[in-house]
């Protein structure tokens, strides 16, 4: 009998042994989050990884990094540091990361993955392949509250800047503050006027050499801001500090707000709200140059240096696209990274993002220049009525390239 008990014990142990060598040879990956934990993204990508490791037995270790893993990440890569997966700007992926990027194309090749080809090309472009699988699509605009011009009696959204301004007439004579104006954002709002007038060349052209004040473009850029705030056609208080003005949407108090469509999520969030959401290309300029649309993404990317790269592009596929994808676009009130998935936040914005070949970027060429930042905070005093001609505005961007 002793021996008996002897043998299954041993037996135990051998099971129990054998056990633990499985679990050590099971695969694990790191995924390094843009989000933070309980955000709607973070709560879907927790669920996904739960489902995938009980579908794979690949266990997804995320280290929840916040909006600031743009500050990390440079660093991390040349290092080598061990992680399998990251998200970011895909900008910044095909840029300044791709380096130490890894090449999807075969992967996304045999998976049969086809995605946006807008952001397909643009990160072929930048990286010399493919480098990201977009997690978050965006697209640009004005976003504006559907029964605020209604009550205004504005029966279609304007095209064009005349358009534009006569809609923010109707708004103001109705008691509602036309545009909603955060300091985050100034960059971006003054960014669309300029492309309209002088297209992204244009905006490279002014970046590498200057010549603002000698720019007709850029001149007549500036000044239509600063008529559109003489005008009063801001909302109260703006610019304010981010998210207070785009906030006066969803509590009746501003009409529009120039953003990316994450905007509508945010606002209906903060306050508690659900507007009835439309959205319009930015309005054109008369001879202008261009009448694009911007487009981003947050996108998903794998360390050269990864012994998991498989592992970690199945886990990226596996979150962005059919069910996971489709609930990370409905918890999230986001465009699908799956363009085969229902977009029910924003009607036509899939579509919109597949009728264009390249996307428009966020700011241009402008955020490479060494005094970015500056430039920034002087797109904020255009905002804050601290100059008084567009000529002067130009004649203070070329004095940063003295």
């Amino acid at each position: 009998m002793k021996k008996l008990l002897s043998l299954t014990l041993a037996l135990v142990m051998v099971l129990s042994l054998g056990a633990f060598a499985l679990a050590d040879d099971a695969v694990e990956i790191t995924y390094w989050s843009m989000w933070n934990e309980g955000e709607p993204q973070a709560n879907v990508i927790a669920e996904a990884a739960e489902a995938y490791e009980a579908e794979t037995g690949v266990h997804v270790n995320i280290e929840w990094k916040g909006r600031d893993i743009n500050t990390l990440l440079s660093a991390a890569l040349e290092a080598g540091e061990a992680f399998d997966l990251f998200d970011d700007d895909y900008t910044r992926i095909g840029q300044v990361y791709a380096p130490y990027t890894y090449d999807l194309t075969e992967m996304a090749e045999a998976a049969g993955y086809e995605g946006y080809p807008c952001f397909n090309n643009q990160a072929i472009e930048w990286a010399g392949y493919l480098n990201s699988i977009p997690e978050q699509p965006n697209v640009g605009g004005v976003f504006y509250d559907k029964d605020a011009f209604e009550a205004a009696g504005i029966e279609a959204a304007p095209t064009t800047w005349t358009e534009f301004l006569d809609a923010c007439a109707k708004l103001k004579d109705a008691g509602i503050d036309p545009l909603a104006q955060d300091g985050a954002y100034t960059n971006f709002t003054f960014y669309y006027q300029l492309v309209r007038h002088i297209g992204e060349d244009g905006i490279a052209e002014l970046r590498d050499n200057g010549g603002w004040a000698e720019n007709e473009g850029a001149v007549a850029a500036a000044q239509e801001i600063i008529d559109l705030v003489n005008a009063g056609y801001l909302a109260e208080g703006a610019p304010d500090e981010y998210p207070a003005s785009q906030n006066k949407i969803g509590l009746g108090l501003a009409a529009m707000v120039v953003c990316a469509d994450y905007v509508t999520a945010e606002v209906d969030a903060n306050t508690g709200t659900e507007v009835n959401w439309g959205l319009f290309n930015y309005p054109t300029v008369e001879g202008g140059a261009s009448a694009d649309a911007y487009m981003g993404a947050n996108s998903l990317a794998i360390p050269s240096y990864s012994e998991h790269a498989q592992e970690a592009f199945d886990f990226a596929l596996f979150l962005t696209t059919g069910e996971w994808g489709q609930k990370l676009a409905d918890d999230a009130a986001q465009i699908p990274a799956d363009p085969t998935n229902e977009c029910t936040s924003l009607p036509g914005a899939v579509e919109t993002l597949l009728a264009a070949e390249k996307p428009m970027s966020w700011c241009g060429s402008l955020n490479t220049h060494p005094a970015w930042q500056t430039m920034k905070d002087m797109f904020t005093e255009l905002f804050e009525g601290k100059y008084e001609t567009g000529a002067d505005f130009c004649a203070a961007m070329d004095a940063l390239y003295e």
